[in-house]
């Protein structure tokens, strides 16, 4: 069977070296298992007499080692049974161009995850509002006066762009700080950029925790995410900052509230950032499974546990003939 990765310009450039990221540990389990696997980037999507191609890269497991071929080959999507779309974000115009392109894929003959409209339609940030029992205090905006009501009704804060990741333009704001204005603006764009503002939860400073949903599971392994450098916030991937995980009874609990919605969106892969059991981000477009870590940590094969996952799913899928949106 043959399977494609989108994934990010940098992990491209980078390819053979980067074992700290998800998608170099599924390649290789892919690719360890017989399957055909090539990778792509967003920007070597097209269309061609309204079929949709990608200008790939075969990958080649060799000597324990990880390979890409120095040349492209032009590719038909519907020739892939599998397509794994993981840019990161920013989604911006870019971004969501690629979407319209994986929209023309044979649904019949292949299977993308996550689903192309998913991503393009619903926000990592905002997806937690549908929700809202799950889901911390916060609001949408890019009003000054109604996140400064919300500052003082709550007293702390967290202030996040919709689109990026890896805490990137993330704020934390009190009512008793002297730059209130100043860091609204920033974070807004001078009212010109909407923002999710969410309740402050007091327990970030023992870390959030990243919990793994794949195909309708959260699995037991996860890690907890700690802040670093005198931030509030973890934005260092260094083996310091990533501890060993366990599962609340609450968190034990997400899966049947989350799958159905989930599943019907097309999501089946996804990373959950939880504080104070509540999710405060649905990670859908490539979320990190810290599997170098956690294989570490609970002295497991991840990679291995995923893909079965995987399987079970796609040939749930193409077994009993389903469609995917």
């Amino acid at each position: 069977m043959k399977i494609l990765f989108i994934i990010d310009d940098l992990e491209l450039k980078y390819f053979e070296f980067n074992k700290l990221v998800t998608n170099f540990w599924l390649i290789v389990e892919f690719l360890k298992r017989g399957y055909e696997v090539s990778i792509t980037i967003n920007r070597n999507l097209y269309l061609r007499e309204n079929k949709p191609y990608a200008s790939c890269f075969e990958t080649y497991f060799d000597g324990n080692e990880l390979f890409k071929r120095d040349s492209l080959s032009e590719k038909c999507l519907d020739d892939f049974k599998l397509i794994l779309f993981r840019p990161d974000p920013p989604v911006d115009l870019d971004y969501i161009n690629a979407s319209y392109v994986l929209d023309f894929i044979d649904k019949n003959k292949t299977l993308c995850l996550n689903s192309s409209s998913s991503i393009r339609n619903k926000n990592e940030k905002l997806y937690v509002n549908e929700f809202p029992d799950l889901a911390p205090k916060n609001i949408v905006t890019a009003s000054k006066r109604l996140i400064k009501e919300f500052l003082f009704q709550h007293n702390e804060i967290i202030i996040k762009p919709l689109n990026r990741c890896f805490s990137s333009g993330v704020f934390y704001l009190n009512k008793n700080d002297k730059n209130i204005n100043t860091i609204i603006d920033t974070a807004t764009e001078k009212e010109k950029t909407t923002v999710m503002v969410q309740e402050f939860l007091p327990q970030i400073e023992k870390g959030d925790k990243r919990l793994i949903y794949v195909c309708g599971e959260i699995l037991p392994y996860c890690v907890v995410k700690k802040a670093t450098n005198n931030d509030f916030k973890f934005n260092e991937h260094t083996k310091e900052n990533l501890l060993k995980g366990y599962l609340t009874d609450k968190e034990r609990e997400f899966a049947p509230v989350l799958s159905k919605k989930l599943n019907e969106d097309g999501v089946f892969l996804a990373g959950l950032d939880v504080i104070e059991d509540k999710i405060i981000e649905i990670n859908i477009t490539s979320p990190c499974f810290f599997i170098n870590e956690i294989n570490n940590l609970f002295n497991i094969s991840l990679e291995k546990i995923i893909v079965n996952k995987l399987e079970a799913r796609f040939n749930n899928i193409f077994n009993k003939k389903e469609m995917f949106l």
